[in-house]
């Protein structure tokens, strides 16, 4: 199995924003749980990054995982929990330029 990066850049949609705090706490809880559940399986979150200038994101968070497979899990179980309903984004998976060699 080959490691890889998942790239995730996100940024709230706007209803997002209509939300209470308590109903942000409750969704951001879930979608914490489902990233340390990740962890558990083997996953590093790189860290999380803000992004300036001219970009249609907010931030990017960058991962490694053990595969693909894992990495779309991860993706998966955050779509379940409806992180895609409240947060636009785009996902890139890469793996090692030396992987290829």
């Amino acid at each position: 199995m080959t490691p890889v990066v998942w790239i995730h850049y996100a940024r709230p949609r706007p209803h997002w924003y209509a939300l209470s705090e308590t109903e942000k706490a409750a969704r951001q809880a879930a979608w914490t749980d489902i990233a340390n559940a990740s962890k558990l399986q083997g996953a590093e979150n790189i860290g999380r990054y803000h992004i300036r200038g001219q970009q249609d994101y907010e931030t990017v968070d960058i991962w490694r995982f053990t595969n693909a497979e894992a990495a779309a899990d991860h993706w998966s179980r955050l779509t379940v929990a409806q992180y895609n309903e409240w947060y636009a984004f785009s996902n890139n998976v890469g793996i090692a330029m030396d992987a290829l060699a």
